[in-house]
C-alpha cells in the first residue's frame, strides 16, 4: 500500500513523531483508533527518548507487525513467525538505511529544538510499507477462507 504523503504531513504537523505516526497508519488501516497506545510510541520517538538509538520507524514497524499478529489476551496465539517477520524488517531496514540508529541514518543530532526532518517521512512511507508487505508475505491463506 501506498503511503499518503498528505497524512503523514499532517500528522507531522500536529507533532506526532516516526513511530507514532507507523501506528496511527496502521490503525487507521485498521479501522481503530487507541490515544493510550500511540501516547506509549512517544517513548520511541526520535530513537527512544530522542537519544539518536534505534530509529522510531523501525521499532513503530516492529510494533506494527506486532499490532497486527501479535498476542494480546491470555486466549490469543501470536503469529508463529512474528520474531522471523520483525527480523527480517529489522534487516531490509539496515540494509536501506545503512544504519538502525537515527544518528547513523540522519546527518545532524535530534536535539528537541529539530523538527521532524523531511527525509524521516521517507523513511517511514518506505517502512510502513515493507511492513505491509511483510504482513502479506506472512498472511495465512487459510484465515482468509475461515472469515
Amino acid at each position: 500500500m501506498v503511503v499518503d504523503a498528505f497524512r503523514m504531513f499532517q500528522l507531522a504537523t500536529q507533532g506526532f513523531c516516526c513511530s507514532q505516526i507507523m501506528l496511527i497508519l496502521g490503525m487507521d488501516e485498521l479501522g481503530k483508533e487507541n490515544p493510550d497506545l500511540i501516547k506509549a510510541m512517544q517513548g520511541l520517538c526520535g530513537g527512544i527518548g530522542r537519544s539518536g538509538k534505534t530509529c522510531g520507524a523501525l521499532t513503530g514497524g516492529a510494533c506494527l507487525i506486532g499490532l497486527n499478529v501479535g498476542k494480546g489476551t491470555p486466549s490469543e496465539f501470536g503469529h508463529a513467525k512474528i520474531n522471523l517477520m520483525i527480523n527480517e524488517l529489522m534487516e531490509w531496514f539496515e540494509g536501506t538505511q545503512g544504519s538502525i540508529d537515527c544518528e547513523g541514518i540522519l546527518d545532524h543530532s535530534l536535539d528537541a529544538g529539530n523538527e521532524y526532518p523531511v527525509q524521516c517521512g521517507n523513511i517511514v512511507s518506505a517502512t510502513f510499507s515493507k511492513v505491509q508487505e511483510i504482513l502479506a508475505a506472512y498472511a495465512d491463506p487459510d484465515e482468509d477462507e475461515e472469515e
